[in-house]
């Protein structure tokens, strides 16, 4: 059975605009507002029909590789979301802002090219024209001969960004002095010369965004399962986790008797359901011990900035809005909305049991997986004090995962154990360690994994797998 679930290609760039949007620490129409600008920018500037199309489109998917180097920006910065706020917001006047640039020293150039080799994956999956591809593969480049959607897209991220943060005057300024070598001189003059009236626009109209155009075929179609493989880069130690709750969730709806149509609908909500995660920073969900009641207070936004991405997704929204409620609890002590009992639609009550007993058995920075016996355990002992449908969780705990899918892709068993493990974040040496093996041979099984699957870096070769169902 080809679990395969198609979704439109735009709603699609619009949920990987809204995700990126929350990694960066953007607000969630950032980047639909550097979409509208870009292509401004490239009308204004004469540009042809194929640029014109394409702008949109890069600036939809231009952070769709920043949950891939997350886990690296976290190391580096401590949050990972301000941190790379703070980047967009060139605030040179400001000691935070330089000393990001000397922990980011250095570094810039590995970050780069992991975001970019996820990105222009992602839009090849999204089956879009070359032009954006490449466009997304040279994403932060400056150097001339690059695509010209790159400048006009850095050029309009500039404009939207630097006047919401540090104003229009203060933006133009920082504009000029970029301009000739962040961007064509011509490009940034076109720039300075419709920034005040077209942000007007923007601020005034809430209909702007129909103006946008995508070039996607209302027809076009892609795997679903492409947005959960993308959620999940963000946090290595969560490698397949959305697709194994959607798993779980839909076994669980069959095995409750329901229609295989709500069975499908708690599936794709299984794969949505962790789009707010992209909200908060790792180093929160990598905290081992008590949190913090700030840090508490983030994760139960999560599943809230779930929920906002309704308004974005088209088709997918009912997805999202299920998914939303996979922290909830049916006695009210869940998030975001602690609503409980008939407040909390069947889907979601499935959905939430989908979600935990996969986080049992799965390990945590904070824990150990727990084995198949102990989380059933914990979900009974739950569902008996009120927190769990012990329908729902009955029929989740006895489902069954679906049979390896073929792909002319063959890694060796070996080679799976040991890219599992890295594509968990897991290092050579603790691969090696745990498979009782030599770190040289682990690196050699790495490096065959790379180029069977023809990436070049872990969170790609993570995505491709997970997108092949390797791991």
């Amino acid at each position: 059975m080809n679990l395969d679930t198609p979704a439109s290609v735009t709603d699609t760039m619009h949920a990987l605009a809204y995700i990126g949007d929350l990694t960066m620490g953007q607000p969630t129409d950032h980047s639909l507002r550097t979409a509208w600008l870009a292509s401004r920018i490239a009308e204004a500037a004469g540009c042809g029909d194929a640029d014109c199309t394409a702008v949109p489109q890069v600036a939809l998917l231009r952070w769709s590789g920043c949950t891939a180097n997350a886990p690296e920006f976290s190391e580096l910065l401590g949050d990972d979301v301000e941190g790379r706020a703070l980047m967009l917001s060139q605030k040179l006047d400001d000691p935070a802002y330089a000393l990001m640039g000397q922990r980011l020293h250095g570094d810039m150039q590995r970050l780069a090219e992991i975001h970019c080799e996820v990105s222009g994956d992602v839009a090849r999956m999204l089956n879009v024209s070359d032009d954006v591809e490449l466009a997304l593969r040279s994403i932060f480049s400056t150097a001339d001969g690059a695509s010209p959607s790159v400048f006009i897209v850095a050029l309009a991220s500039d404009v939207e960004v630097l006047s919401r943060v540090q104003g229009l005057e203060r933006a133009l300024s920082i504009i000029v002095h970029k301009s000739g070598h962040a961007y064509p001189a011509a490009l940034a003059a076109v720039a300075v010369r419709h920034a005040s009236q077209w942000l007007e626009v923007l601020d005034r109209d809430e209909s702007w965004h129909a103006d946008l155009a995508f070039g996607a075929a209302t027809g076009d179609m892609v795997p679903l399962e492409l947005l959960a493989d993308v959620i999940d880069l963000k946090l290595p130690w969560m490698t397949g986790y959305s697709r194994r709750v959607a798993e779980a969730a839909r076994c669980g709806a069959l095995a409750m008797g329901l229609e295989a149509e709500t069975a499908q609908r708690c599936y794709r909500a299984g794969l949505l359901h962790g789009i707010g995660r992209a909200a908060v920073p790792n180093t929160v969900w990598n905290t081992v011990g008590r949190l913090s009641a700030a840090a508490r207070e983030q994760l139960r936004l999560a599943p809230y900035w779930t929920s906002r991405s309704t308004a974005r997704l088209g088709t997918l929204s009912d997805a999202a809005h299920i998914g939303s409620y996979a922290a909830e609890r049916l006695d009210g002590s869940g998030a975001f909305r602690a609503c409980a009992g008939a407040a909390i639609p069947l889907e979601g009550l499935i959905v939430a049991a989908a979600a935990a007993w996969v986080a049992l058995q799965s390990a945590r920075p904070w824990r150990a997986a727990m084995t198949l016996e102990q989380a059933r355990a914990v979900l009974e002992s739950e569902a008996a004090g009120g927190r769990f449908d012990a329908g729902a969780v009955r029929a989740v705990t006895g489902g069954t995962m679906p049979a390896a899918v073929h792909t002319n892709i063959v890694l060796t068993e070996r080679e799976i154990e040991v890219f599992r493990g890295i594509s968990l974040g897991q290092t050579n040496k603790e691969v090696a360690r745990a498979l009782a093996i030599s770190p040289s041979t682990v690196r050699t099984h790495v490096e065959n994994v790379f180029r069977k699957l023809g990436c070049t870096t872990r969170a790609a070769a993570t995505l491709k797998a997970s997108t092949l169902r390797l791991l």
